[in-house]
Formats: structure tokens, C-alpha cells, sequence
């Protein structure tokens, strides 16, 4: 079948609201007084890696459990204005919702709502199908139920990528995304050294490339069995909040990847956008386009060997 789609993205759909306060861990205080205020938009991982495919001109379609409530009015809004195809699997516990708490310096804290799952949630198996079987790519978040449809990408041909996000490399949650991508994402935060947990990866796993980011010191590309450094892009404006780089880095990663870059370039243009999405306030949502993104990776340092790898 002809490809339609060029990223199916699975989960992550939700709202935040996003609450700045003056330092994380919050001081203890009876009360405090917040600014630039308390503001609640839609937009979680699966949302911002959508958003960020699609302003890169990658056909994309976002498929979630949905409530129908004012939380998944939102969502359906976003994607709406951005013209970005949405399957919204109805959710009676409601969409997944979060507070943000978000420092001066643009550092997060997330508190998600637990209640907005339940254990007999799934994504329609023939809906995922039909979606997975006219898509090059398919992304899926760590959110449940997603690893349930993960048989069923596999089975459609489509190649596979994930963000494991802050992973200390043990928890067995992770671990049936970690070992079915093609393409694994991860955050450094949680983790001293993170080559170790790479290769692990790369062994157990069907995985052939993946890429640890570390903030502001850039990130760690594995590929062909070489571990190298990705230099940190500059932000093109002052950082105010790091919510949604990773998902931008993932996004434009992925856009390299489906244009048959080798992954050192892709790697690049995931530091440029990770670093865009950085200067983009909490309280909104944008992301980089392709002419801006092309432009800026031509003028970044290409990845460097890892001693010792």
C-alpha cells in the first residue's frame, strides 16, 4: 500500500497547566505569589512531537485515548489549528492531564493525574492497523497503553522509534519500548554514565541507533556500534522553559532519518530544534520550521568520537 502517512504518532495527547514558581524544589511557604501567572493549554509529548513533524512538512497523525470533556476540547482544538490529523479514542476517565511547575531558569517538574487511565484501556488493534499499514514511521509514547500496539507496528513494516524520556535503565516499564524501536530517544538525567545503558539497548533491543540527550551539554549518539558527543545547538533567544525540546529533538531527528540523512546530520538537527524549543514560553506552543532548521544546522559542529567507545 502507497504510504499517506509519514509519522504516526501513538499517545501522549493531553493538557498541562503550567504554574511558575520562583525555585525548584518549591520553598515551603503558606502561600506564594505566581508570575506571569497560571496558565492551562493543551500539549504533552505526543502533542509536541506532532507538532513538531508537522511544521517540518512530515504527513503526520496523532492517535490517542481522548475524554470528552473541556481537557480533550483543547486537544482536539490544537491539532485542529494546525491541521494535523487526530483518531481521538474515546477515554470515560477523562484526558491526561498535568501540572508543570516550571523555575525561573526553565527547569520542569511534572505531576501527572493517575487517575486518567484504567487497566482495560486500549487503542483499537484494527484502528492502529489500518493507520500503521499506510505509514513509513511510527512514534510512540511511553504513555499507556501504547506498548500494547507495539505487535502490532511491528507487524505493519512500519520502522519504530520511542522516547524513554528520564529511564534509569531499570525500570521493567520502559523496557518493551526500549527493546521493540528501531530508533530509541532518552534523557541523560537520570542516568551517571548513559553509554552503558545505550549499548544495552542496542543488544537486547532491535535498536541500531540511540540518542541519550543532556541538556544544555548536547547529547550522546550511538550508531553503528560508535558512541559520540552532539555538541548543544545555541538557542536562537534567551531559554525559558525546557518542556517539549525532547519531543523537538525526536521530531526533527526523524526528519532527517525519513530523508535517508545518516544519523550524525539527523542528530544535529535534533539539537537545533531541542535548543528552538527551549526559547519557546511554557505557556505556548511552537515549533521550528524546515527553512530555519536546514539553515542552522549547516552552521553546528558535527558529533565527536567518544574516547574510549
Amino acid at each position: 500500500m502507497t504510504a499517506e502517512i509519514d509519522v504516526l504518532v501513538l499517545g501522549g495527547a493531553g493538557v498541562d497547566t503550567i504554574v511558575h514558581v520562583p525555585e525548584l524544589p518549591v520553598p515551603f511557604a503558606d502561600s506564594h505569589m505566581i508570575r506571569p501567572g497560571i496558565v492551562t493549554r493543551a500539549g504533552q509529548s505526543g502533542d509536541f512531537v506532532s507538532l513538531a513533524a508537522h511544521a517540518l512538512g512530515l504527513r503526520t497523525h496523532h492517535i490517542d485515548l481522548i475524554g470528552d470533556d473541556h481537557e480533550g476540547d483543547l486537544v482536539r482544538a490544537l491539532h485542529r489549528d494546525h491541521g494535523i490529523a487526530l483518531t481521538a479514542v474515546p477515554q470515560p476517565c477523562g484526558t491526561k492531564r498535568a501540572v508543570n511547575l516550571v523555575d525561573p531558569d526553565g527547569r520542569r517538574l511534572s505531576l501527572y493525574d493517575a487517575t486518567r487511565w484504567a487497566d482495560t484501556d486500549r487503542l483499537p488493534e484494527e484502528t492502529v492497523r489500518e493507520l500503521a499499514a499506510v505509514s513509513r514511521h511510527a512514534h510512540v509514547v511511553i504513555t499507556q497503553p501504547c506498548a500494547d500496539a507495539l505487535p502490532v507496528l511491528r507487524a505493519s513494516g512500519a520502522t519504530l522509534s520511542t522516547d524513554l524520556h528520564d529511564w534509569d535503565g531499570a525500570n521493567p516499564y520502559h523496557e518493551p519500548f526500549a527493546l521493540a524501536a528501531d530508533l530509541v530517544f532518552l534523557s541523560a538525567a537520570a542516568l551517571a554514565d548513559p553509554e552503558p545503558v545505550m549499548r544495552a539497548i542496542t543488544e537486547r533491543g532491535r535498536a541500531r541507533v540511540v540518542v541519550a540527550t543532556a541538556g544544555a551539554e548536547g547529547a550522546y549518539l550511538l550508531a553503528d556500534g560508535e558512541l559520540s558527543h552532539v555538541p548543544a545547538a545555541k538557542p536562537p533567544a534567551p531559554v525559558v522553559d525546557s518542556n517539549g525540546a525532547g519531543d523537538a529533538f525526536a521530531a526533527a531527528f526523524l526528519y532527517g532519518w525519513l530523508r535517508g540523512e545518516p544519523a550524525d546530520r539527523c542528530a544535529r538537527y535534533g539539537a537545533v530544534a531541542g535548543a528552538y524549543a527551549c526559547t519557546v514560553p511554557s505557556t505556548e506552543v511552537s515549533s521550528i520550521g524546515r527553512a530555519e532548521l536546514d539553515a542552522r544546522v549547516a552552521d553546528l559542529e558535527p558529533p565527536v568520537p567518544v574516547s574510549g567507545a
